[in-house]
């Protein structure tokens, strides 16, 4: 006689409370077929992340929609965890994007949820690739409030309005902050491309926080070289003469 499966471990994400509980009562109904242990209840990404790292978690029911970092975002960051949760979207019925799940084999459940549709879900449920999510947010273009990096098996944010500059070597990206560094492996122009309102080219390896631009000024005997200075940092950051006219045109309207 083989012995019962073990609960699946549960997270329910949603930044309304009437929504995350009528997920429990679904989940309660669907108990007799499907065992479900309800191990949390989030109702915004960062809160998500924590708790899946505090504890062991199957699968996260991940509304898409929400306030601040969203479900593709928070997806995306559960993603680098060396053992990443199963992922099941939440959603308010939008054609769109309910195209952009089928066509990349990704389950999602349309609300109000009903128990046959979570149960057949939550069967099925597997971890996403990071070509998936990217297909899905290419479908949902909003850009990132947060980097991430794994450090030591956890996932350390980076607040995008902490970060001072954003420096290509090799294939890493520094992304710096008041306090530190990080490592990322992501494509400079990439992130140019998302956060283009935010950040300024002043070399072809370097992005900087225009709003944090504290002083621009001459190289020291060279005539036509320049050099950029940053709130909270005195490193000197060199201005290539290809993006220094552009920088000052930016700095003018900005």
């Amino acid at each position: 006689m083989n012995a019962p499966s073990p609960p699946l471990r549960v997270l329910i994400v949603d930044d309304e409370a009437p929504a995350r509980h009528r997920l429990r009562d679904v989940l309660a109904d669907c108990a007799g077929a499907l065992p479900v242990d309800v191990v949390g209840e989030a109702d915004n990404g960062i809160d998500a992340l924590t708790q899946v790292q505090r504890q062991p978690v199957d699968a996260v029911l991940l509304d898409i929609r929400m306030p601040g970092m969203d479900g593709l975002e928070c997806a995306a960051h559960l993603n680098r965890l060396a053992t990443p949760p199963a992922i099941i979207f939440s959603t308010a019925y939008d054609a769109y994007a309910c195209q952009a799940f089928d066509l990349n084999a990704v389950d999602y459940l349309l609300k109000p949820v009903r128990a046959e549709r979570l149960m057949q879900a939550l069967s099925r449920a597997h971890r996403l690739n990071a070509t998936t999510l990217e297909h899905l947010r290419e479908a949902h273009p909003k850009a990132r409030t947060h980097l991430s990096v794994n450090e030591k098996g956890r996932i350390v944010l980076i607040p995008i309005g902490d970060i001072l500059y954003l420096k290509a070597e090799l294939k890493y990206v520094t992304v710096r902050t008041a306090a530190r560094e990080f490592l990322i492996e992501e494509s400079l122009t990439r992130l140019e491309d998302e956060f283009g309102g935010t950040f300024l080219r002043i070399h072809r390896n370097c992005l900087v926080a225009r709003a944090r631009i504290r002083e621009v000024g001459k190289q020291p005997g060279d005539d036509e070289g320049h050099f950029l200075r940053l709130d909270g940092l005195d490193e000197r950051l060199m201005v290539s003469r290809r993006q220094y006219s552009a920088l000052r045109e930016a700095l003018k309207a900005f």
